[in-house]
């Protein structure tokens, strides 16, 4: 194997190894500095956590599109959204039947929908993602920050208050909770997080555009599989395990949050940098992704407001044969 190959790959491991640790730091850290600081659970959740849970794809797709690399950053976002609905929701549904909150139902999938929809319809529209495309897509995103801290407000005087965090095992653990009760501590773990998840998109995306020039490997391929499914990571892990552990509230409400963020949030950041050009392939890939989302939105009303085990499986087997479709046709 080329020499420069194996490099590119230690800065493709590398990179996503960074990015998934720097976004652990970094949502600890600036948790933290907010409840120093006063500020409410319900911000924090909203803010904090939504950005950091996202921090790779952001981090990513930015860096992308400063390198002209749009190929991957669409496809990272695109790919992001496909996997954690067909994959990470289909894996966990399969662990267990995932019931889906009613505000989720009327609030966050239809509004996932609408995004995904109007993705599709902006990139189609001329072929490409504009700046003015990316200011639509953060309108949007706004309108559903503003509705959502609404019906928390509103929902919160009547909600049980929270379970206390749960004590780390270890003396790593013990010693990070002594740590963390410094104030100075929270933020230079914010900075080191921060610095980690910019330096690890940095070293993943040179990688993987290196590695898809190298084996002569379309970007947008390497954007949708590889670079998406490293930075869905976190998405992966804590639905998943959430999944096993019975606590299916997170595992839906996670890949919901998580999509949104990604297609207005995420896009609308990049596509500021550098409007992305998008082919007719790219049109496909945001289909996929819109269908993912109304297969989602289907098997949780057919299956009277959660998602079975035979729906996961439904999930899982098409998400393996679009991977089926990117390897046979798009190579």
């Amino acid at each position: 194997m080329d020499k420069m190959l194996i490099l590119w790959i230690v800065f493709l491991i590398a990179g996503l190894a960074l990015l998934a640790k720097g976004a652990d730091w970094f949502v600890d850290g600036a948790a933290g500095i907010a409840e120093k600081c006063k500020v409410s659970q319900l911000v924090i959740g909203l803010t904090v956590v939504a950005f950091g849970t996202s921090a790779p794809e952001l981090a990513v797709s930015v860096t992308s599109a400063l390198n002209r690399s749009t190929d991957i950053a669409y496809g990272n976002v695109v790919g992001s959204n496909i996997a954690n609905i067909l994959l990470i929701l289909g894996l966990s549904a399969a662990f267990r039947p995932l019931p889906v909150q009613r505000d989720s139902l009327r609030l966050d999938m239809p509004f996932l929908f609408l995004a995904s929809a109007l993705f599709v319809a902006l990139g189609a529209h001329g072929g490409s993602l504009s700046r003015i495309d990316g200011v639509i897509l953060l309108i949007l995103f706004t309108v559903y920050m503003i509705v959502l801290l609404v019906t928390s407000l509103r929902g919160r005087k009547d909600a049980p208050p929270p379970p206390p965090p749960p004590q780390p095992k270890g003396k790593a653990g013990a010693w990070m909770a002594r740590m963390e009760k410094h104030l100075w501590f929270l933020i230079l773990l914010a900075v080191v997080g921060l610095g980690m998840v910019v330096g690890g998109s940095t070293l993943l995306v040179r990688g993987a555009t290196e590695i898809a020039r190298d084996l002569h490997v379309r970007e947008d391929v390497i954007g949708l599989t590889i670079v998406a499914l490293g930075t869905s990571l976190p998405e992966l892990v804590t639905s998943v395990v959430a999944a096993v552990k019975g606590e299916t509230d997170i595992a839906v409400g996670n890949v919901l949050g998580s999509n949104l963020f990604n297609i207005c949030f995420v896009a609308g950041i990049a596509v500021l940098f550098y409007p992305f050009p998008v082919t007719e392939g790219a049109v496909v890939d945001g289909l996929v992704a819109l269908a993912a989302t109304l297969l989602l939105l289907l098997c949780t009303l057919l299956g009277k407001k959660r998602i079975g085990r035979a729906a996961g499986v439904v999930m899982l087997v098409l998400f393996a044969v679009y991977y089926g479709y990117l390897f046979a046709v798009r190579l």
